[in-house]
């Protein structure tokens, strides 16, 4: 209905549809453009694929696509133009307390760092992650609870991530993101691919094994 919507104001112009279809979530998200220009009323419309990154360093964009097999097996991998690659930072713990609190300890350490950093969890495991942070006496603002906090570290559940973007990320638990949901390894994707800079993972479950493919 919304694009057909569109279609309707556009019916004697030319229009531009964006989209990143790996990022879809819901269970009504796009899965592929042929089904979205009929909706628009253009079937023949051209599809031209914008496959460089100018945001996601190559580090990290390359650990990320690693899902694209599973979640959008027609599509070919982006590729960073960047020419750092950024940081990739991989940490196994033994148990989940003890990943709750290797990530504040790595996004705390961050700090020192210039720019933001982002601490994305699983929406269920935000409130540990914040009981840690209020016991280390780390500010930090926690996206969605609807206070206007100014810290350079903010806490983020996961399914607000989209959109966002920080200069470092802690990704915490990715299985645990996985199995929230049954688009988990969409939200996945998304969350891996807020980071400009550097990505941090922390887990102590297994990761998912579309992450260890490479």
């Amino acid at each position: 209905m919304q694009l057909s919507a569109v279609s309707r104001r556009c019916s004697t112009g030319s229009m531009t549809v964006l989209g990143d279809i790996t990022q879809g979530t819901t269970p009504w998200a796009t899965t592929d453009w042929e089904t979205e220009l009929g909706h628009l009323g253009q079937p023949d419309a051209l599809v031209e694929v914008l496959d460089r990154g100018y945001r996601v360093p190559g580090a990290v964009l390359e650990f990320a696509t690693r899902l694209l097999p599973r979640i959008a097996p027609d599509l070919s991998p982006p590729q960073s133009v960047r020419e750092e690659p950024g940081e990739l930072v991989r940490v196994a713990v033994t148990d989940r307390e003890a990943a709750v609190a290797e990530a504040v300890e790595r996004a705390t350490a961050l700090l020192e760092r210039p720019g933001s950093v982002g601490l994305i969890a699983a929406d269920a495991a935000v409130e540990a992650v914040t009981e840690v942070l209020a016991g280390s006496g780390t500010t930090y603002a926690l996206l969605g609870d609807g206070s206007l906090a100014d810290a350079r570290l903010t806490v983020v559940p996961a399914t607000l991530a989209k959109g966002l973007e920080f200069d470092w990320v802690v990704v915490l638990e990715p299985a645990e993101l996985v199995a929230a949901e049954p688009r988990g390894l969409r939200r996945l994707y998304v969350v891996l691919t807020r980071a400009v800079s550097g990505l941090t993972v922390v887990h102590a479950r297994p990761l998912p094994p579309e992450l260890l493919a490479g």
